[in-house]
């Protein structure tokens, strides 16, 4: 089971971008589908980006596409979301989290039950 941690969070300005990495532990980081979800105070955690183990597919939330970019490097078991044109609403906790789920498509990507493991978070502000 890979550990995971996240970082690349902070506070900005809307408009900003950022780019959040999340670090995977153990050799088998490449089998596993990975996404990000996102949890603002108050609110239930809401799927942001999923990519597919190999990176053949990604799938992302209607309010962050064409802004956000989920990506991915097996070779440094990292996944990386970067975020462009920030708004203040996309201010929450930033969680990392993998999925061994098969087959793996955009439903079962956004849903919170497929994945096995999760990163502890990191916090991304926007101010208006």
């Amino acid at each position: 089971q890979v550990q995971l941690v996240e970082s690349g969070g902070g506070l900005v300005q809307a408009g900003d971008s950022l780019r959040l990495s999340c670090a995977a532990s153990g050799s088998t980081f490449s089998s596993y589908n990975m996404g990000w979800f996102r949890q603002a105070p108050g609110k239930e955690r809401e799927f942001v980006a999923a990519i597919r183990w190999n990176g053949g597919d990604t799938y992302y939330t209607d309010s962050v596409k064409g802004r956000f970019t989920i990506s991915r490097d097996n070779a440094k078991n990292l996944v990386y979301l970067q975020m462009n044109s920030l708004k203040p609403e996309d201010t929450a906790v930033y969680y990392c989290a993998a999925s061994t789920r098969r087959p793996f498509y955009s439903t079962s990507a956004a849903g919170a039950r497929a994945y096995d493991t999760w990163g502890q978070g990191t916090q991304v502000t926007v101010s208006s």
